[in-house]
């Protein structure tokens, strides 16, 4: 039995851990997606004026919409949790009482058994009775073990009812828990209402100008063409020569280490927000009109903000692309990570630079944010830089 509930307390109490664990991974998760939300608001508030009918603005409004549905979902996933919870609780409370009222039936027979043979003349007799030595000594240990018996079954209906007030105090807690993530969930069901209808205004006022946004749409194109032209010949080009042995040899080490860090690799700016994805998307008010082909991610970050490298790497070189100003490429063996869209760099082709180091401040678009364009590749191969940054 004392085996019994020790392995049953080391279960109770890993399980508790185990739980206080997983809520503090959903909290991480939840602070994180508040401070993007955070940051997309500081970006909003900032030059309101010039961007009450900003393309960037419907977009960042969008970003923000999609990070609160999903802290909408992570209060979701709090609220299921806490259901679980409050159901192991509520059956835990059960158990343990089924337990208590056995533990103190037992306790009440042995304490009757006791009293009706409390009488020392009755145990000797009990004793001397014994057909032989062997039984006698059995008698004898039985006897002696009744007190420590009825000692044992009251401790253990000592602990099992500081147990039961210590699960019926935790489950208070989860009810209490449940009642104000339900309550915070609802009021973020709110705010992305009015967001929304805010949204569905920003959309019908951008609608209202289609011949600029398309006529935007065009010159952006050519922009995004010419870039990807540029950087496809560029790198086909150092892939040639790394193949004929014309160029520096590769750092293979570089390349491995590099590989090793997919989803793990820094942002290359402190804070922002993915505001145009990796791939073919659409237009954000004209549905079925496609944006061209983006073969990085356009970041945004406040007004003033650095990019800042990846990984260890050697600057492979530094251009001016026509909509993308200054645009530095950095080689970390077989990779090559592009850094768009700044105003001002601060490296040279040949530099080495480690991961964290200033490339250059990034220029600021229409709405007065910062934003950069980011591209990954290995070889000539294009990656999706949301895989690889963690």
């Amino acid at each position: 039995m004392r085996h019994f509930i020790t392995i049953l307390l080391v279960l109770i109490s890993a399980a508790h851990s185990l739980y206080a664990q997983d809520i503090s991974r959903q909290e991480e998760k939840k602070r994180q997606i508040e401070e993007e939300i955070a940051l997309i608001d500081k970006q909003l508030d900032a030059n309101r004026d010039k961007r009450e009918q900003s393309l960037n603005t419907l977009l960042l409004t969008r970003r923000k919409m999609e990070a609160r549905q999903k802290l909408i979902d992570r209060l979701d996933d709090d609220i299921a949790s806490y259901n679980r919870s409050i159901a192991d609780a509520g059956a835990r409370i059960k158990h343990l009482n089924a337990r208590l009222d056995t533990l103190r039936k037992y306790h009440e027979d042995m304490i009757l058994s006791a009293y009706k043979t409390r009488d020392n003349k009755v145990w000797f007799m009990y004793i001397l009775a014994s057909k032989d030595l062997n039984q006698g000594l059995r008698r004898w240990t039985y006897l002696k073990n009744i007190s420590e018996s009825i000692r044992l079954q009251a401790s253990q209906i000592q602990d099992t009812e500081r147990e039961l007030q210590e699960e019926k105090l935790r489950l208070e807690n989860l009810k209490a828990g449940s009642v104000a993530t339900r309550t915070e969930r609802q009021k973020e069901k709110n705010t992305l209402a009015a967001e929304e209808k805010k949204m569905n205004s920003m959309v019908v006022q951008l609608t209202k100008n289609e011949k600029s946004l398309k006529k935007e749409l065009q010159q952006k194109q050519k922009e995004v063409e010419r870039l990807n032209k540029e950087i496809e010949r560029i790198l086909a080009e150092a892939v040639r020569q790394q193949n004929s042995g014309e160029g520096p040899k590769v750092d293979y080490a570089l390349s491995a280490k590099f590989g090793e860090n997919k989803g793990r690799l820094p942002w290359p700016v402190q804070n922002g927000v993915v505001i145009q994805k990796f791939g073919q998307t659409y237009h954000p008010v004209f549905k079925n009109l496609k944006m061209p082909y983006n073969n990085g991610i356009n970041i945004s970050s406040p007004a003033g903000s650095n990019a800042t490298a990846v990984f260890d790497g050697v600057v492979k070189q530094v251009l001016v692309m026509p909509g993308y100003d200054q645009c530095v490429l950095v080689q970390h063996g077989e990779y090559f990570t592009f850094y768009c869209k700044l105003r001002q760099v601060f490296v040279k082709s040949g530099d080495k630079l480690s991961i964290g180091d200033r490339i250059g401040q990034i220029s600021t678009n229409e709405d007065g944010n910062a934003e950069l364009h980011f591209q990954l590749w290995k070889g000539t191969d294009k990656q999706n830089p949301e895989t690889w940054l963690r």
